[in-house]
């Protein structure tokens, strides 16, 4: 493979063209980024065919006109001293229905289990076009300069759809043995490798995790059988696509280390590298990978979305802290969902690399009032800049983020208040652990304060509404067990304090006003968070409102009033308001800024980027 290090950037999708599917100026600024320590870089999966999509905006390798603008990619990376894999995968089935135009085949004419288009079963002719479709993709990729080919043979798309037992459900000779089901995908491998003398890695999943799908044993074979037949390199991956998503996407809801340990597995029976991959996003991570599990090369994805300077970092050509990702799925996955292209929770600069964080000439001192998310990205933006920065914190460092990160699964949250306080540190910013008064803002010569200071609770107007507790009760300490709880508000902060409460055997009653439930919630915590409740019993109200409440009995209105009778405790999350006492006082006496919740409530995206952004010019 010939790589500079042992790092490879791991496929993700961008969403950063248009439906024409060519490269755009921000692609090359992505990656262009991106690959300045790295061994290798795999751009986005590229579609084979306009009708193969999984998103509208996807990169295409289906046609020659698409070549000049690969080149322009390939070149852009070559630059770096990195070298550039193109990733080839037919969806099958998993293409996109919300496409116009997408056509969906797979092994069976079984649609997938979570959704989407009812497959044709492919018949021998469709192989063949299909082979042709791939060989056609890897000419193409030469010509456009990539070094190397990665074919997608698993997390449930086409060839995965073969290979695995829960979906393959053919009688002829590409069905029922595992000699059988791992035809198709070698042939299209054999393709590939007939097209063109580059280097061809294979993505693989070791364990589908879902009953009757693929497990080691039968991944070991069909990775021995790749090695005979001269595969230089295998990716191992786990999960499906179809089936079990948040394996698919690494989510912070999965355990970190299963996919190390299955590629460590594969590793023992073949001969050829292995490629370890899955929620690496810290020195610690890396330096286990290599020193533990003597990985050959390290795949980072998320992680380089959340720190483009991860590798440089790591290897000490950089003497900063690594940003890290919090494998919350929520700028990625959201982003790219929405329609707005792959951004970050963390990193305010994804997606828009073109923008630099410029020293200023005329050094100036300035106050942050607030040292939530907003606050600490502020003060530390400020900085870099060369400005001379101070920061009040009444509380801890880190705000109400302190309470994001305790309801379950979601303890990979706290990394990126960590992350803050190092560089704060690092940086030698000053934090002042007070409550900012005015005195303290107008008589030490700031040229401007900066207003972090976030949001409070919103009290819904409730008969008998007295005795009451907000997010706080996420604290060890608060969490009571064994009692009957009504949470008001199933937004997302009321969802997630029910998820905490039912791991303490409380028997929770979910009241929302609105007629949907859980607003807000990136989907795969959403969908996990409501199957979890659904299976400890927990009664949603939708469309309904507390009335009164009254002792221990709380009344209800909807489209049939009822009353909750023995309940121990009320939890309010009906929402917050901004917060900015001192903006008044400061009035035309000193600049002021507003950022974050104080400015207008918001998620952690959305606060971070504010920070960013208001202190880029000042």
């Amino acid at each position: 493979m010939n790589l500079k290090n042992s790092f490879i950037m791991a496929p993700l999708k961008l969403g950063y063209s248009d439906t024409s599917g060519e490269v755009k100026e921000k692609h090359i600024e992505f990656y262009s980024l991106r690959s300045k320590e790295i061994g290798a870089v795999i751009p986005e999966p590229l579609y084979l065919d306009k009708g193969l999509r999984e998103i509208p905006t996807q990169l295409g390798i289906d046609n020659d006109d698409k070549i000049p603008g690969l080149k322009k990619l390939t070149d852009a990376i070559h630059k770096n001293g990195a070298q550039v894999i193109a990733h080839l995968n037919h969806p099958g089935r998993m293409a996109n229905p919300k496409i116009p135009g997408n056509f969906f085949m797979s092994s069976t004419d079984k649609p997938c289990e979570n959704g989407g288009a009812v497959p044709k079963a492919i018949t021998e002719q469709d192989m063949d076009n299909i082979k042709n479709l791939f060989k056609s993709a890897v000419i193409r990729a030469k010509k456009a300069g990539f070094d190397i080919i990665e074919l997608q043979l698993g997390h449930g798309y086409l060839a995965a759809q073969f290979l695995s037992p829960a979906v393959n459900d053919r009688t002829d000779m590409y069905g029922g043995s595992l000699e059988n089901r791992m035809r198709f995908p070698l042939e299209i491998f054999d393709a590939v490798k007939e097209a063109s003398d580059l280097p061809v890695i294979i993505r693989m999943s070791a364990d589908e995790l879902i009953p009757n799908g693929i497990k080691p044993d039968e991944a070991v074979i069909f990775a021995k059988a790749l090695e005979q037949r001269g595969a230089d390199a295998l990716h191992i991956v786990a999960g499906t696509v179809c089936s079990t998503p948040p394996w698919f996407f690494q989510h912070m809801f999965i355990p970190k280390g299963k996919t190390w340990d299955l590629a460590a597995a594969i590793k023992k029976e073949v001969n050829i590298p292995v490629i370890f991959v899955g929620r690496v996003n810290s020195k610690q991570d890396a330096d286990k990978l290599i020193n533990e599990y003597k990985a050959d090369y390290v795949a980072l994805g998320r992680a380089l979305v959340a720190d483009p300077d991860f590798v440089s970092k790591y290897l000490g050509k950089i003497d900063e802290n690594i940003r890290p990702c919090l494998a919350c799925s929520e700028g990625c996955l959201g982003g790219v969902k929405s329609g707005k292209g792959l951004g970050c929770v963390v990193n305010p600069l994804a997606g828009r690399e073109y923008k630099e964080i410029m020293p200023v000439k005329d050094k100036k001192k300035y106050c942050v009032v607030g040292g939530g998310l907003a606050g600490m990205e502020a003060a530390i933006t400020l900085k870099k800049r060369g400005h001379n920065v101070v920061i009040f914190e009444k509380e801890k460092l880190g705000g109400q983020f302190n309470l994001a990160w305790l309801p379950p699964a979601k303890e990979s949250l706290k990394e990126i208040i960590d992350f803050y306080i190092a560089e704060l540190k690092r940086m030698g910013i000053d934090v002042i652990n007070k409550e900012a008064s005015k005195d303290d803002l107008l008589n030490h010569d700031y040229s401007g304060v900066i207003l972090a200071t976030g949001a409070e609770p919103v009290s819904p107007p409730i008969k008998g509404l007295s005795d009451y507790v907000w997010a706080e009760i996420l604290y060890d300490q608060n969490m009571p067990k064994g009692e009957k709880v009504v949470v008001v508000g199933g937004g997302l902060i009321g969802i997630e304090i029910a998820s905490k409460l039912v791991d303490n055997n409380n028997d929770v009653t979910i009241v929302e006003m609105l007629d949907e439930i859980a607003r807000g919630m990136e989907m795969l915590e959403r969908a996990l968070t409501l199957k979890k409740l659904k299976s400890k019993n927990v009664k949603i109200y939708t469309g309904t409102k507390v009335e009164e409440i009254n002792g221990k009995n709380v009344y209800i209105k909807g489209e049939k009033d009822s009353v909750l009778e023995g309940i121990d405790k009320i939890v309010i999350a009906t929402g917050m308001k901004s917060f900015h006492p001192l903006e008044e006082e400061l009035k035309d006496k000193i600049p002021v800024y507003i950022i974050g919740d104080a400015k207008e409530v918001g998620k952690a995206q959305e606060a971070i980027s504010d920070g960013f952004t208001t202190t880029l010019e000042l």
